[in-house]
This record gives C-alpha cells, sequence and structure tokens, in this order.
C-alpha cells in the first residue's frame, strides 16, 4: 500500500512505510523493536490474518523502509507518527502491540491520545517503565554506564554492534535460541537503520519514563515477556509494567529471551491470541 506521511515536528513529510492486510477483522497494529522494522513480525501476521484479525504493521522513522530524518526519534514524535497511522487508516477498536522499544510508544498514546480508539494493548518484551538506572529509578535494569557502553559500541563499528546486538536479543546464556538463518535476517532488518536513528532511537528507549503513562492506562492489558530475557529483564519491566496498571494480565514465556516472538513463536502467538478473543 501507499506510504503514509506523518505531517508533525520538523521534519513534517516523514513517509512511513506501512503494510495492512485489509479485511474487515478487527484491526492490530504490531510495533516492532529496536534496531528492526514491520517485517521482523513475519511469523505472527499470516497467523493474526487466519484466526481473522486485519494486521497493519510499519517501519519507525529511520528504520527499515521509512524515510530516515536527522531528527524526531524522542516518544512523542514516536507516537505521533503511530497515531497519524492510525488515523489515516480510520482504524478503530483497536488493538497495540508494542514489542521491545514499541511498548514505549504503547505506553505513551496513553500520555498523548488516552483511550482515543483502543480496545486493548499489549506490552511484548517491552521497555516500560523506565529502564535507566537512577535514584528516582533504583529497579531501572539498565545502568549509565552499561548505556554509553552500547552508544560507544554502535558508533564506533555497526557492523559489529549489530553482530553482537542480535546475538544477545536471541540467546539464553550464551546459547543461541533460534537458527543462524534467523539471527542473519534479523541483522540485515537492523543494517536498514540510519546510524543517527539508531543512536537517538537507543537514547530515546533507554531514559524515557513511562510512569505516568502507565498511571492511564485503562483498557485490558497483556503484558508478555519472557523470564530468560537478557536485554530487557522481566524484573526491571514486564514484571513492574504489570504492577504498574490495575487489573492486566501478565505471561510470562519459560526459558525465553528477548526475541521471544522467534523462539518462542507458536506460544507467544496463542498467549497473545487468547487475549485478543476475550
Amino acid at each position: 500500500m501507499p506510504e503514509i506521511t506523518a505531517h508533525h515536528g520538523l521534519f513534517r513529510n516523514t513517509d512511513l512505510h506501512v503494510d495492512d492486510t485489509g479485511g474487515d477483522g478487527r484491526p492490530i497494529v504490531l510495533i516492532h523493536g529496536w534496531p528492526l522494522s514491520g517485517e521482523s513480525w513475519r511469523l505472527q501476521v499470516p497467523v493474526f490474518v487466519e484466526a481473522g484479525y486485519r494486521v497493519v504493521t510499519y517501519d519507525r522513522r529511520g528504520f527499515g523502509r521509512s524515510d530516515k530524518p536527522k531528527t524526531g526519534y524522542d516518544y512523542d514524535h514516536l507516537t505521533d507518527d503511530l497515531h497519524a497511522i492510525v488515523e489515516a487508516l480510520d482504524l478503530t477498536d483497536v488493538t497495540l502491540v508494542g514489542f521491545s522499544m514499541g511498548g514505549g510508544e504503547v505506553a505513551r498514546w496513553f500520555g498523548r491520545f488516552g483511550t482515543e480508539r483502543l480496545r486493548s494493548v499489549v506490552f511484548a518484551s517491552g521497555v516500560p517503565p523506565y529502564l535507566m538506572q537512577g535514584s528516582g529509578n533504583p529497579d531501572g535494569p539498565l545502568t549509565k554506564a552499561q548505556a554509553a557502553e552500547m552508544t560507544a559500541a554502535l558508533t564506533k563499528d555497526e557492523d559489529a554492534f549489530y553482530d553482537d546486538f542480535i546475538t544477545q536479543f536471541y540467546s539464553v546464556d550464551g546459547v543461541l535460541k533460534v537458527t543462524e538463518e534467523d539471527r542473519q535476517e534479523a541483522i540485515a532488518l537492523a543494517k536498514q537503520a540510519s546510524k543517527v536513528a539508531a543512536l537517538e532511537a537507543m537514547a530515546a528507549f533507554a531514559t524515557t519514563d513511562f510512569r505516568d503513562d502507565l498511571a492511564k492506562v485503562t483498557v485490558p492489558t497483556l503484558v508478555i515477556h519472557g523470564d530468560s530475557d537478557g536485554v530487557v529483564p522481566l524484573e526491571g519491566s514486564g514484571a513492574r509494567t504489570h504492577a504498574a496498571i490495575a487489573g492486566s494480565e501478565l505471561y510470562v514465556v519459560k526459558g525465553a529471551p528477548h526475541g521471544v516472538t522467534v523462539s518462542n513463536t507458536e506460544e507467544w502467538n496463542r498467549a497473545v491470541l487468547e487475549f485478543l478473543g476475550r
């Protein structure tokens, strides 16, 4: 389908690549993780379509096939991009599913747009409520030293960084939980990102505090997370998000790494479809 243009911010004509399966089913918008693209949902889209849903995926600005402006990688801009897509497609009764960094757009939606157009949401291995550890956030799972190391490594050598990061993405205790083909496919998607976008988005998901946003979540919510996630640990993220949202459901995928949608596809898809069907 044609790309959708986001008309806001300093770069008012940012084209976002969107894939929409169409149809009359209830809409599900899948928001990808960093540093991948909408193509990372390849194991979910056909399953959800077969179950009767209209599935929308897109590439975040700066990633995949979308435009790559020099700015606009804070969560207000990124969530406005998501809102532009939902409005352009005139989606209602929507379920937003945010994986990893995408959990931030899901949370920020409530801070910017409330429950507008929403039916429910899913935080999948998501970065909320607040990754960066500090005096006001002692349970944050990411230290400033770790964040600085990631920034330095990506700045120095993109290829080496992505090779190592994607390995961690899909590993538990140093053991890769997907095929080498899966790993290489993810590396290829990561390399479509602009370096500016990757660095700016990394800073955004590391330092953005979503606690006030989570306090505004009032729609049915599923938090799904692998208990062996070494990138965005369950205890510091998913478990805290579940505790912050009254009435939310928590589904823990046993023995799963961060990239649980690929490593434990059948279980992940089944758990999300069960939630969608309620």
